[in-house]
């Protein structure tokens, strides 16, 4: 049982840096691009006007309030981490100094599933937003190549949805700076359309149309805040930048923090018009941001908008692969998976083989399965991750060993306490479907785990 509990030392971990060949390149800016880049996607053009008709009203920005404070809570235990701990592997790499192995292979594999699984579901939206958009072109994908497996609906495979995964997955292979700089400019395009369309929204808003303000009462709120978690769903990937960045002390909780504070007000200010335009109660639409701005009159403006979804989508799909590559990278590194995940590519500096593998599953998830009933997993995942950095926060500063120095989370231990109880409410949120889904994927962990990644631990030497 003790070896269970096995603790990675820190300065174990930090001496191992220098071998993994992983260039340090990306600055402050870098890592609050990266994290708008996997924040911003489908939930600020589908959310506020879904969760608004039928959970929230035009309350919405409460609920956006609500779950922007609980990432914000979990967002400084992770900037605290990050900084006294610059490793990459985000929470399952704390997990393991903190906590030890097993508990370190749990969050881990919850990890494996957000991220695998966020990136399959966006790259299927993804999908459907420039299916849409080429109609409007006059291109027609036929309906075979556009969705998933389902002979009975005469749909085979999603190949914009492999295609896209594939095409990203190859630009993370070529190095981590050129992403960030193809990231940068997809980042750019959809923060310019999100901010033209409140520019030209603002104006044919009515303050009427916020009444009742809360037509679903407080228990609407919280039950938006609980759906509108989701939109929030990213920014933890930019902890697994940490082996790649300068000055990680400084660097990660700026990158950290400033994607939360970006994105909540691009989400407050979206929620705001979009309730003012419209009746809540007409916003139960798939798209419902260009849906309000053809009601204006601005067609124009609602392609444009398309477009932007687009752009923004390819980014949350970029960043979840790069995550999802990092972490299963460390924990290769551990010994907990097998060593070729390991492998650097000399010339690109990436891991290239986990990169590529990666992309095959999601590829194949995004391509053949339907996804929609599964996207409560992804949630389930992050919040587990939550959890364990939040009260992780609390033994992290009794520990004597790791360097002082760095972001420091407030309120100690008030705050980290807080994020623990906040994600701990939104989990029991979740339906009973959800729990048994993640039931079977954790017991299918342990069991792999017991056999391979317990025997092959770095720690058996």
């Amino acid at each position: 049982m003790s070896n269970l509990f096995r603790k990675k030392q820190i300065g174990e971990l930090l001496n191992k840096k220098g071998d993994t060949q992983l260039k340090q390149t990306l600055s402050a800016f870098d890592l609050i691009m990266l994290g708008v880049g996997a924040i911003v996607g489908t939930g600020i053009f589908i959310l506020p006007g879904t969760v608004a008709a039928t959970h929230s009203g035009p309350a919405i920005i409460i609920s956006f309030v609500l779950a922007a404070f609980v990432c914000a809570l979990a967002g400084m235990c992770y900037s605290e981490f990050s900084s006294a701990i610059p490793v990459t592997g985000s929470a399952y790499t704390y997990g393991y100094i903190i906590f030890g192995e097993i508990i370190a292979w749990f969050v881990g594999w919850a990890l494996v599933l957000e991220y695998g699984l966020a990136s399959a579901s966006v790259a299927t939206g993804w999908s459907a937003y420039l299916v849409s958009l080429l109609e409007g072109l006059n291109i027609t994908i036929p309906a075979a190549l556009s969705g998933p497996f389902d002979p009975a609906n005469g749909t085979y495979v999603n190949l914009p949805a492999v295609l896209i995964v594939f095409a990203l997955s190859f630009l993370l292979t070529r190095g981590i700076q050129e992403s960030a700089k193809i990231n940068r400019i997809m980042v750019f395009v959809k923060v310019g359309v999100i901010l033209l369309f409140i520019a030209v929204g603002v104006f044919y808003v009515k303050p009427d149309n916020w009444q009742p303000f809360m037509p679903f009462g407080f228990e609407g709120v919280l039950a938006g805040a609980a759906l509108v978690f989701f939109a929030f769903l990213g920014f933890d990937a930019v902890a697994s930048a940490a082996e790649e960045v300068k000055n990680p002390q400084r660097n990660l909780p700026i990158g950290i923090i400033g994607s939360l504070v970006v994105c909540s007000a691009l989400y407050i200010s979206v929620s705001l018009v979009i309730t003012g335009i419209a009746p809540y109660t007409q916003l139960n639409v798939s798209n419902p941001v260009s849906y309000v701005i053809q009601l204006v009159g601005q067609d124009w403006i609602a392609g444009i908008i398309s477009l932007g979804a687009v752009t923004g989508m390819m980014t949350v799909i970029l960043v979840m692969l790069y995550g999802s590559s990092r972490l299963i990278y460390a924990i290769a590194r551990d010994g907990l998976l097998p060593k070729v995940l390991f492998k650097v590519n000399p010339k690109h500096n990436t891991p290239v083989v986990t990169t590529w593998i990666v992309g095959l599953v999601v590829a194949f998830c995004a391509g053949f399965i339907p996804l929609d009933k599964l996207t409560e997993l992804v949630n389930m995942g992050t919040l587990i991750a939550f959890m364990v950095v939040s009260i992780g926060v609390i033994f992290l500063r009794r520990n004597k060993t790791i360097p002082s120095g760095g972001f420091k989370v407030p309120l100690f231990p008030v705050l980290p306490i807080l994020s623990f109880l906040a994600c701990l409410f939104l989990i029991s949120r979740l339906s009973i479907d959800t729990w048994i889904a993640c039931g079977i994927w954790f017991i299918a962990g342990m069991i792999f785990y017991f056999i391979y990644g317990k025997r092959h631990s770095k720690l058996n030497q």
